[in-house]
């Protein structure tokens, strides 16, 4: 519930927040189903969450301060394999701080800790299968020492009687993506899948990077 007041709160900000939905029994009957294509788990899945798990990852508990980086927004729609949008779904997401830096005990890299990005995030999925996410662009960070993955944020899609998603997002235009070792073990469309076209806006003075990420859930 706090979660959907939350998504409410932020979506009723601007026009920023406009989301994508499907128009009814012609969405369904010119149903494309395109699975959103699993990706690995990673090694910095939260062992523990932040005192925040809502939809606005940018502030964390009574801090006054913002977190550093760039401000994203990242909405989308959950549907299944007749592209019917479905409710309740959990979205999840964890990501790097605009350092590359995990809140994760594995994370032994120097990148600088931000004590007021949350990290973390999660809601369900309203009536119409949508959800969204304030967060900031992560940085990149070396996985060995020759390989540096970009940007990205970490998505666990799950509800009963649902195949569990987990996925990431990339963004579109970054030199990383071409060398990065989990997103070009896709294939061309499946990359296409996961990379999002993010847009540079202005809103109440700031500039943030809006995108839309549509995931699908395979039914048991």
């Amino acid at each position: 519930m706090e979660s959907r007041r939350n998504f409410l709160k932020l979506a009723g900000l601007s026009g920023l927040t406009t989301l994508v939905t499907l128009k009814g029994a012609d969405a369904i009957a010119d149903c494309d189903f395109r699975q959103t294509p699993n990706q690995p788990l990673g090694p910095f899945y939260p062992k523990e969450f932040p005192i925040d798990t809502d939809v606005d990852l940018t502030k964390l508990g009574n801090r006054s301060e913002r977190a550093k980086g760039e401000l994203v927004i990242v909405s989308g729609v959950v549907t299944d394999d007749f592209c019917k949008p479905i409710k309740g779904a959990i979205v999840e997401i964890w990501q790097a701080c605009h350092t590359g830096k995990y809140n994760h005990p594995s994370d032994t890299s120097e990148n600088p800790f931000d004590p007021d990005f949350q990290y973390y995030g999660t809601m369900r999925t309203n009536e119409k299968g949508e959800y969204f996410f304030k967060t900031i662009k992560p940085g990149a960070y070396l996985a060995t020492e020759t390989w540096r993955r970009p940007p990205h944020i970490h998505y666990k899609v799950s509800l009963r009687g649902f195949q569990e998603l987990v996925t990431q997002l990339y963004f579109s235009g970054d030199v990383l993506n071409q060398h990065d070792r989990i997103l070009q073990d896709l294939q061309a469309d499946d990359q296409q899948k996961v990379v999002v076209d993010f847009k540079r806006i202005t809103d109440s003075g700031e500039e943030v990077l809006k995108g839309t990420f549509d995931l699908t859930l395979k039914r048991i």
